[in-house]
């Protein structure tokens, strides 16, 4: 009988010198495929996130379309209306709102401003009035301070390296540095006002429940039931409604000549992607419209896909009509 010699010392380092470089092969092939897979994820993304776009500009074009049918009742409404189309493996959301059915911040008057901020997430009346004579000075041309206004001193005081602007806003972001502002404010703010109207007053058949709602000397009720007879009528196919007596006095007229154009898109895979756009028509035939502001996926902006991503009824309600992409395909 023959014995095995036992291992020696260079055999038992060489077994050893084995094992460790397939643990280090077993790791490199594990940090390989892992490497793998995120960059298949991050290309996928990149592609839903292209395509979602690409989709959400589509959106752009097919309003601008809709907004030149001949038939009015059948034309897209600018009130805030939402038209949803149905694609393979999407679905898109557009809304339209007309600029002159919001509170214009360079041509409204010391009673709108009022009224506008005295529903803002603002403490208390003594700031709330502040903030009215902020922005009044801000707009205006000389260095004469509103009641609790803000000219150059306040600005000074307050620790603030730049005085008010003198001159009408030259954009709605730029309301954000005026004195006594703030980002929750601001971001109220927002879908109510607009520098695009050129107008002191609210167009009120244009204008979404929420302009509506701080408009003064307006009666809910009357608001109430006009927005929903305006709804019917849209998705009905109906003239829009006349304004009911105790809302006439302050309506204006005549079609809007700026207006934001909203694009959302939503992936089956819950990938998505927004434009805005702020459109103004041209006197052209061969390009009815030109583009004053484009955005992509703007932050802050409450999701058309809300009433899906949180469960609210908020957005469906406000759902006029669904197309299937195929109806726009000629």
């Amino acid at each position: 009988m023959f014995l095995s010699k036992p291992l020696g010392r260079q055999s038992g380092f060489a077994l050893i010198l084995v094992l460790w470089v397939l643990s280090l092969l077993t790791i490199m092939a594990g940090s390989f495929v892992l490497s793998m897979r995120r960059e298949a994820s991050i290309t996928a993304t990149i592609k839903n996130n292209a395509e979602a776009s690409a989709i959400a500009e589509s959106g752009i074009a097919i309003a601008e379309m809709m907004l030149l049918v001949p038939d009015k009742t059948k034309r897209w409404r600018t009130d805030g209306s939402i038209y949803q189309i149905d694609t393979a493996n999407a679905r898109m959301r557009v809304r339209l709102l007309a600029e002159n059915g919001k509170i214009d911040i360079n041509k409204a008057e010391q009673k709108l401003l009022e009224s506008l901020i005295a529903y803002a997430p603002i403490g208390n009346g003594k700031q709330q009035s502040q903030l009215v004579g902020a922005i009044l000075d801000w707009r205006d041309e000389d260095d004469l301070i509103h009641l609790d206004g803000a000219e150059k001193k306040e600005y000074r005081d307050a620790g603030l390296s730049y005085p008010p602007r003198n001159k009408p806003f030259q954009s709605i972001g730029e309301l954000q540095l005026v004195l006594g502002m703030d980002e929750t404010v601001f971001k109220w703010l927002e879908p109510l006002i607009t520098i695009y109207s050129g107008q002191p007053t609210v167009n009120l058949q244009q204008a979404t429940k929420e302009v509506l709602q701080v408009l003064p000397d307006l009666d809910a009720g009357l608001i109430d039931d006009y927005v929903a007879a305006r709804l019917a009528s849209a998705r009905q196919d109906l003239p829009l409604p006349p304004l009911p007596v105790g809302l006439a006095k302050a309506a204006r007229g005549g079609q809007s000549q700026a207006l934001t154009i909203i694009s959302e898109v939503l992936l089956d895979d819950g990938a998505t992607a927004t434009i805005s756009a702020v459109i103004k028509h041209a006197p052209s035939a061969t390009a009815p419209f030109t583009i004053v502001d484009w955005q992509r996926n703007k932050v802050g902006d409450e999701s058309l896909f809300a009433d899906i991503l949180t469960d609210t009824d908020t957005i469906t309600d406000l759902i006029v009509k669904h197309y299937a992409e195929s109806e726009f395909n000629n």
